[in-house]
């Protein structure tokens, strides 16, 4: 038996990062129909956990809602919520935060 169970809102644990992956170009530069829908390496954090205690004290999420990162190339834990796919990773596996966008 299979269920379908819809939710609104996740609050990521400890920490943990909800990310919506940048939906690749359709078109290049140039203009050409890019037919081959690749996922970005990079997304924008929806939201995240308060933190994780380490030796010696508690340790604050790395990364802020709002903010460009960088991720790693394998995909994260999948999660379709309020009809968009999203991914959840750890802190620690981000690479970095990205600003200052080229045009």
């Amino acid at each position: 038996i299979s269920m379908s169970i819809s939710f609104k809102k996740l609050s990521p644990l400890l920490n943990r990062v909800l990310v919506k992956r940048a939906a690749a170009s359709t078109t290049s530069a140039g203009g050409i129909i890019l037919t081959e829908e690749k996922e970005m390496a990079y997304g924008e954090v929806v939201a995240h956990g308060p933190g994780v205690s380490e030796e010696g004290g508690f340790r604050d999420t790395c990364v802020k809602k709002g903010d460009t990162v960088l991720l790693p190339s394998w995909e994260g834990q999948k999660i379709e919520l309020n009809g968009e796919e999203l991914s959840i990773y750890r802190d620690t596996d981000i690479l970095g935060i990205l600003s200052e966008k080229v045009q």
